[in-house]
């Protein structure tokens, strides 16, 4: 993985004659919509020779492309601005912003060093306080990590804005299908959250699904048809390097990794009874955590690794239970009508987003922990596989459209509803994982 070197430069905000904008609030419901998306301005970042130039295009563009996919964010057209290229460090000209209605400006500078290695640096400007937003940012690194640079920057821009965390600096991991419905020929595959740097994990020689992140990003769990029969494998994504969870007995799938990244949960079937198991990634000792006659899979962890929500049709139903991550009795949470499934905990803590069919329909919806305030976010022949992003702000699933030539796509939606979006990808998709922020 290619390294970045983050500093903060108090000194930028002195450069700039300004004090930092900490008393202004930009009033963006991240979580009940807007009604208009905040006008922002972010001219070509400058640089330091014809090398660069290029350079510095391509990072201001990463930047804002990352901030306007959120749909809280409009870019004013550069053709609009009446203030022309200028230094980084020279203080802009409120009044000519603030003429064409910017309510925040980003800029920024690339500048070379040595024949590999690149210097970034931004500023965020309050137009209407004629103020820095809190302090400049540096980034330094390879020529070939501006990319992770831009989504950095994005992330402090989204971060100050809006006042959560943000999210770009990220990766997903997802099933990449290709050929016709029948035989579909499915690899694992990973990108930027953007859709760049797209790699592939696996060949097509096997049915692969359901890949999950480790919390360092580097490591994937997911199942696969390899053996002849679905078990669960342990990817290092850098090195290549995978191991099989031995199930001489049965299947194991579903799997997903504890918030420390030292155990993991999954479904397995022996004698034909599917249970919960716990499972230590270093002694591959196992845990049983459910025993009943029902199939109880699709386990997540909260955050803080003290509880496990998953499905289970113990009930009579495919409903939503959450236990003690050492087991326990289960307590169901999902009452509505339908049936529930694919429940992943968000990474806040505060809710859960599930997989729900009602009346021939699928969808993708959210609850509180309890099971209370239910939210239904899309609706179509075939929702599926919530994912969260690094802030549980924004939900990344996939839908399928119905027929013969029916095919999965990646999608992207709010956790309020707004904001959804189809997300590129070469081949089909289906099975999203998102990973945290990127160390």
């Amino acid at each position: 993985m290619q390294r970045i070197v983050f500093a903060m430069l108090v000194a930028l905000v002195a450069m700039a004659g300004g004090v930092a904008a900490q008393n202004r609030t930009f009033k963006i419901d991240v979580t009940g919509g807007v009604a208009e998306p905040l006008p922002i301005a972010v001219p070509v970042f400058s640089s330091n020779s014809p090398k660069t130039a290029q350079l510095a295009a391509d990072v201001a563009q990463v930047i804002v492309n990352d901030l306007v996919n959120t749909g809280l964010f409009r870019l004013i057209p550069r053709d609009a601005y009446i203030s022309g290229a200028q230094s980084f460090n020279a203080t802009p000209g409120f009044a000519d912003w603030k003429a064409i209605n910017a309510q925040a400006l980003l800029t920024g500078a690339v500048v070379a060093e040595g024949s590999d290695r690149i210097v970034v640096r931004f500023r965020l400007w309050d137009v209407f306080a004629e103020a820095v937003m809190g302090d400049g940012l540096q980034l330094a690194g390879e020529t070939g990590a501006w990319r992770r640079m831009a989504h950095k920057i994005a992330d402090a821009a989204y971060s100050r804005l809006t006042g959560e965390a943000g999210y770009f600096d990220s990766r997903i991991a997802f099933v990449s299908e290709s050929g016709p419905k029948g035989d579909r020929k499915k690899r694992l595959a990973v990108m930027d959250q953007d859709g760049a740097n797209l790699r592939f994990l696996t060949g097509a020689e096997n049915i692969v699904l359901a890949p999950r992140f480790s919390p360092n990003a580097r490591d994937i769990l997911y199942t696969s048809y390899e053996s002849g029969a679905p078990n669960v494998y342990l990817l290092n994504i850098e090195t290549g390097q995978k191991s099989r969870f031995e199930t001489p007995n049965g299947m194991s799938f579903a799997p997903r990794f504890a918030p420390d990244g030292r155990s993991a949960i999954l479904s397995q079937t022996e004698a034909g009874n599917t249970d919960i198991y716990s499972i230590d990634l270093a002694s591959r000792a196992r845990q049983r955590l459910t025993s009943s006659a029902a199939i109880d899979t699709a386990p997540s962890f909260s955050p803080d690794g003290s509880r496990i929500v998953f499905e289970s049709d113990r009930g009579g139903s495919q409903q939503l239970y959450v236990m003690p991550a050492s087991g326990g009795n289960p307590q169901r949470i999902s009452f509505g009508k339908g049936r529930y499934g694919t429940p992943v905990w968000s990474p806040r803590g505060d809710m859960i987003a599930f997989t729900k069919i009602q009346g021939g329909r699928f969808h993708i919806g959210v609850m509180r922990v309890d099971g209370s305030q239910e939210r239904l976010l899309t609706a179509s022949f075939l929702d599926e596989g919530p994912t969260w992003a690094p802030n549980g702000r924004v939900l990344m699933f996939f839908r399928e459209s119905r027929g013969a030539n029916g095919a999965p796509q990646l999608f992207s939606v709010d956790v309020s509803g707004q904001n959804l979006r189809r997300i590129a990808t070469p081949d089909f998709g289906s099975d999203p994982a998102w990973s945290r922020l990127l160390p």
